[in-house]
């Protein structure tokens, strides 16, 4: 029972965490590329670290939003900044989804705004069941494009000699790992405020955060050092992942857009769900009237491109989660501290 929480909590962790930017490769590639093995392996504690951080406090008080989080970690004051902080983050990542969205269908032809509306409908469709059906679609799509991601990305590391080699002496991109971690923070504080009070045991908070850390660092490594052999190539492509897929059969690159789509979709429902419990206090609307009301503001700002929004968004949000990091890294000293103290 235990293992198969932790499994669905899991899932729906890395399921946040692989949305556009990541599974295309461009979130990986502006802030990891050359000697950056130490840098992923960083990434891969702090993630664990902080995602049983917040898992825990959402346990131990039943939070139904991230609101309870962010005072146990910074105080009321400064929660009531970041607040306000996240529903903005969430909106305008959410907008990068359903902007990814677009631009993963107009690498198979297929128009972007068609891909914009198309991405927007299924996420409406998707909160007719509340929360239940972001937790479904997670256990589905999840695991399917972690082996598909890694089945490409071994078969192509298979023709270059020495990929997978580490070179120790030369990882002075270590510092990214603490920016690339801050940037992830705030999404998953508001997804995992949002079940905080549907954890039964400690166990699941274990499994559920040292299992999305491992698979994530794990798939990090691989896809960046794929992602190193075709440095050349990226910047012809707005979703570097076909830069990888170029030399594959074509069916490759549509199954593998496909799954990207999914990705991306299961990100976009993930940010949807965290402004979804946070407005349910004040506006009076099932879970699906606020996605509609949500989208339908979101779709003129994707006219801004994917590519631009990764690029100019996501390093921002990575300084200023900062603050939210070290806050979750000190958390169980102060803890500790406060009850030798009592």
């Amino acid at each position: 029972m235990m293992v198969k929480a932790g499994l669905k909590w899991m899932f729906l962790i890395i399921g946040t965490t692989i949305g556009a930017g990541y599974a295309s490769g461009r979130e990986l590639w502006q802030f990891f590329g050359q000697e950056s093995v130490f840098a992923i392996a960083l990434f891969t504690i702090l993630f664990i670290l902080s995602i049983y951080v917040m898992m825990s406090i959402g346990y131990k008080m039943k939070t139904t939003h991230y609101t309870p989080i962010l005072e146990q970690l910074v105080g009321e004051k400064i929660a009531a900044i970041y607040d306000g902080m996240i529903f903005v983050y969430l909106f305008s990542t959410t907008v990068i989804m359903i902007a990814g969205g677009g631009a993963a269908l107009e690498a198979v032809k297929i128009p972007y705004w068609h891909g914009i509306f198309l991405m927007s409908t299924v996420l409406v469709l998707l909160f007719i069941w509340g929360n239940k059906g972001l937790v479904s679609i997670n256990i589905v799509i999840i695991p399917l494009l972690i082996i598909l991601l890694l089945a490409v990305l071994l078969k192509f590391g298979h023709h270059v000699e020495g990929i997978w080699k580490i070179d120790i002496y030369h990882q002075s991109n270590w510092t990214s790992a603490i920016i690339f971690t801050s940037l992830n923070i705030l999404s998953l504080a508001a997804i995992l405020g949002g079940i905080g009070s549907e954890i039964k045991t400690k166990g699941e908070i274990l499994f559920a955060s040292i299992g999305s850390g491992v698979v994530l660092g794990v798939v990090s490594f691989f896809y960046n050092q794929s992602l190193i052999q075709v440095a050349g190539d990226i910047m012809v492509y707005e979703i570097p992942l076909f830069a990888l897929l170029k030399n594959y059969p074509y069916a490759m690159t549509i199954i593998m857009t496909v799954l990207l789509l999914f990705a991306i979709y299961t990100t976009a429902a993930s940010g949807l769900f965290g402004l979804i419990t946070r407005l349910k206090k004040i506006i009076k609307l099932p879970y699906w009237g606020l996605a509609a009301l949500l989208v339908i503001t979101m779709i003129p700002l994707t006219t801004l491109g994917f590519a631009k929004l990764v690029t100019i968004l996501y390093p921002l949000y990575g300084l200023i989660n900062l603050y939210i990091l070290a806050a979750l890294v000190i958390y169980p000293i102060v803890q500790k501290q406060q009850r030798k103290i009592d």
